[in-house]
């Protein structure tokens, strides 16, 4: 297919030329994945086929767009405005998201526009209904956007699942996935079912680096405060700054710190996803009128979205994660053959290892990903369930078309029946209730016992499962401010304070399940604490780091105070490097400290000091607690670990993780996450919505239940194989111990320097009052000075490290 000369003389009165990888989507037949990168045209590229084809006239749905964000949508929606009005093409654009009104989307159901954007979660709604066939049967073009952050989560294996019922209804449909930052393309392309590969041409190298500050980083913490100033400097620069933060909390505190900063009244705004619908349109609106300088960001304008104003990207905090960071550079110059402009801030001492090995492999064009496994089956179960909303379905023939799908290729047949077993009657424990007697089978097909159930189903579609939120409104007014988490809101009393919006408000009270609050810019808040997105630093990262670490000739990389940081740390004690594992053991305030060096990430880490603890215990050596990051485990206790290694035991890990995990609280969480993506438990209620913790009661007693009665049930395999690789990353564990086959033990007489800001850490909780907190400071400089560091400005750890001699290990 050529480009038509109404379209070609379009790309003219731009100014434009298309692209070669716009233009070979056009001559493409089949399934494609087209890998560009960021300001590239993916877009335009994904949607010139369907504007080609639809310049003659379409009936019906043509083109199916389908992004991970709603924000993304409407980004989409307003781009696409532009050349079919400019061409004058006899086609609506509409969205189909949670934001568009119900009339639309009644209207949807009977009259589909033309070209339709959604998400997999609306996607998965609109199969559910009868009208399906008929809304889907002229389908010819589905567009994938951002297909690789999609490929990251569940929300991807739902939207494969939804692409081979497609195919299914609409035979003959091509299929476009878009990207910008994929590690295996071919992987990728096999996710979709199998898809041609189309690079373009990557550009020039992006132009990013750390950002100077007046101060150095602190020896912890994560907020990156301290450099404030000099983010605010750069965004004066700037045309327009989006400041990437890691977390909505942390996004909350940042944004009040550079709006308490922020001298010259320059227009700031703040955007995450617990922010209300109305909040965060009129940031967007505002950012693509212009009108901002700067937006303080979390995950929530990670993707897609073009403002072409945009010309530099600062990340506070390190990125975690190599694609996230290239991510978010290329929201900066977002155009093609322009270098995006990035900075970095790391909040603390560690971070700035990691943000300068990010940066190496930002320019070694490294990216990270972990592999993904099979089809998640409560996916599959939530997705049979859907199928059965819209309509009877044959066994046989549903089980073809799921193994369509590139994540279900190779499921088994058994598995398959052992979900559908599930879906019609709960299981062996659970078939004699009949809230889970959901599917029959009448004349060979199967299908909803009682039609009355889909509303109950279609209100629980997706798998996303937060921390529950309570809305946030103005008890004057009635605004709605934002939401925060319901653990959070259950500490509240009248009176106390807390951040939301950017704002300080005061908690006033609870009416109809909505917290109210007023205006208190005056008093010191609590903090709203989010879950949101837990980030861990890639597998591939922390290898970087601790390369880095281990290398003394490429500590030139870092600043001045971080080699000589490490160099005393080389001195007293040992680096970490690759191939060994170290750790040490000190005496600090009548207590002893055991820290491992296991660059592991978090959540394996916390495992780790689970086991250890458990172990530890049984030994008589009095643990007290622990903590963990993405580089380290501190544990303290009464008496010393002298010999670790039998604690490390491979076999012995893995047999503490069986006995542990059987009663263990992170199963029951795992549980119930599980049990809602497949339907087990209904969180949304006509008329209401299950709190928390009545979700969770509900859980914990079918957890109990199933264990006892029905031990080989599919949500508990299930929950097995998810709790293993999520919250419990064992398998990073067992990596661990495979790149470091050598154990250093090192027995120390003081905190080391490396473990420094590992005791900080301990301290972190907030303390109510001036005298104790003038105490813990005075603590935190002693024990800085004792390992041959100073902490500088009391409380801030601000000030660069002053190296001093001390003795070498015993």
């Amino acid at each position: 297919m050529s480009l038509p000369p109404a379209f070609a003389e379009w790309f003219a009165r731009q100014g434009w030329s298309p692209h070669p990888h716009q233009l070979a989507l056009l001559d493409t037949a089949g399934d494609s994945l087209l890998i560009a990168p960021t300001g590239g045209g993916k877009t335009l590229a994904g949607f010139l086929p369907s504007l080609v084809e639809l310049s003659g006239g379409w009936q019906g749905l043509h083109t199916l767009y389908v992004s991970p964000l709603k924000a993304l949508t409407a980004d989409i929606g307003r781009n696409l405005a532009r050349p079919v009005a400019d061409l004058g093409l006899p086609i609506r654009v509409e969205d189909r998201t949670g934001d568009t009104k119900s009339s639309a989307r009644q209207r949807q159901r009977t009259d589909p526009p033309q070209i339709l954007l959604t998400t997999p979660e609306s996607l998965a709604l609109m199969l559910s209904y009868p009208e399906a066939p008929r809304i889907f049967g002229n389908l010819r073009r589905v567009v994938l956007d951002e297909l690789h952050a999609l490929a990251e989560s569940k929300r991807g294996d739902q939207l494969m699942l939804g692409l081979a019922r497609l195919r299914s209804l609409s035979p003959g449909l091509i299929a476009t996935g878009l990207s910008a930052t994929v590690e295996d393309p071919a992987a990728l392309a096999d996710f979709m079912g199998g898809a041609a590969v189309i690079h373009a041409d990557p550009g020039p190298d992006p132009d990013i680096a750390m950002l100077r500050t007046a101060r150095p980083a602190p020896w912890s913490g994560g907020g990156g405060h301290y450099a404030v100033p000099d983010v605010l400097e750069a965004v004066r620069r700037a045309n327009t700054t989006i400041i990437f933060i890691n977390t909505r909390a942390q996004a909350e505190l940042f944004f009040q710190a550079i709006w308490a900063a922020n001298e010259d009244n320059l227009p700031i705004g703040l955007h995450h996803g617990s922010l209300s619908r109305e909040a965060r349109g009129r940031v967007e609106a505002a950012m693509a009128a212009g009108q901002l300088r700067a937006v303080v960001a979390t995950g929530s304008l990670d993707l897609g979205i073009d403002w072409g104003n945009v010309d530099l990207v600062i990340q506070v905090g390190a990125p975690k994660n190599v694609k996230r960071l290239v991510q978010r550079i290329g929201r900066a110059n977002h155009r093609y053959n322009a270098p995006s402009t990035a900075r970095i801030v790391p909040a603390n001492r560690f971070e700035v290892i990691e943000c300068v090995a990010a940066l190496e492999a930002v320019r070694a064009h490294d990216l990270d990903g972990e592999p993904r496994g099979p089809g998640p089956l409560d996916v599959l179960c939530q997705h049979i369930l859907l199928t059965a909303s819209a309509g009877p379905f044959d066994a046989d023939v549903l089980f073809a078309e799921v193994r369509t799908a590139g994540p279900y290729a190779g499921l088994t047949r058994a598995d398959f029946d052992d979900c559908l077993n599930f879906c019609a009657t709960g299981g062996y424990a659970l078939r004699a209730y009949d809230r889970w007697q959901r599917l029959v089978q009448r004349n060979g097909l199967w299908q909803l016992r009682d039609p009355r159930a889909t509303r109950d189903l279609r209100m629980n579609i997706g798998t996303i499962v937060e921390a529950e939120m309570m809305k946030v409104r103005w008890k004057r007014g009635g605004g709605l401010l934002g939401a925060v988490e319901e653990a959070f809101a259950a500490t509240l009393i009248p009176g106390d304070t807390f951040l939301t919006g950017g704002q300080t408000v005061r908690y006033e009270g609870l009416r109809e399940l909505v917290i109210e609050v007023s205006p208190n810019p005056h008093k010191e808040p609590k903090i709203a604490v989010f879950s949101g997105l837990k980030l861990a630093t890639s597998t591939e990262l922390s290898h970087r780091v601790l390369a880095l670490i281990g290398d003394p000739a490429r500590w030139d990389a870092l600043p001045p105070d971080t080699q000589g940081w490490l160099a005393l740390q080389a001195e007293v004690s040992a680096l970490p490097q690759p191939g060994t594992l170290l750790a040490e053991t000190f005496p600090y305030m009548g207590r002893w400290h055991l820290a491992i060096y296991g660059f592991a990430g978090r959540n394996a880490l916390q495992t780790l000091g689970l086991l250890l603890t458990r172990t530890m215990e049984e030994a008589g050596l009095g643990p007290l607690g622990f903590l963990s990051t993405d580089y380290a485990l501190l544990v303290w206790s009464l008496d010393p670990v002298t010999d670790l290694a039998p604690l490390m035991d491979r076999e012995g890990l893995r047999a503490g993780l069986g006995e542990w995990l059987a009663g263990n609280a992170v199963m029951k969480r795992t549980f119930r996450n599980v049990a809602i993506i497949s339907g087990l438990i209904q969180r949304n209620m006509p008329g209401g919505r299950r709190t928390g913790k009545q979700a969770t009661f509900s859980s914990d007693i079918l957890y109990d239940t199933l264990r006892r009665y029905d031990p080989d049930h599919l949500l508990l395999r299930i929950t097995a194989i998810e709790a293993g690789r999520g919250l419990v990353d064992f398998g990073r564990i067992e990596e661990m111990l495979d790149r470091s086959p050598r154990l250093d033990h090192r027995m120390l007489d003081r905190v080391s320097p490396l473990a420094a800001p590992l005791m900080l850490e301990m301290g972190r909780v907030r303390i109510e009052g001036q005298g104790r907190m003038r105490l813990a400071e005075a603590e935190a400089e002693a024990m800085m000075r004792e390992a041959g560091l100073t902490l500088g400005e009391p409380g801030m750890a601000d000030e660069a490290p002053v190296p001093v001699r001390t003795r070498k290990a015993r």
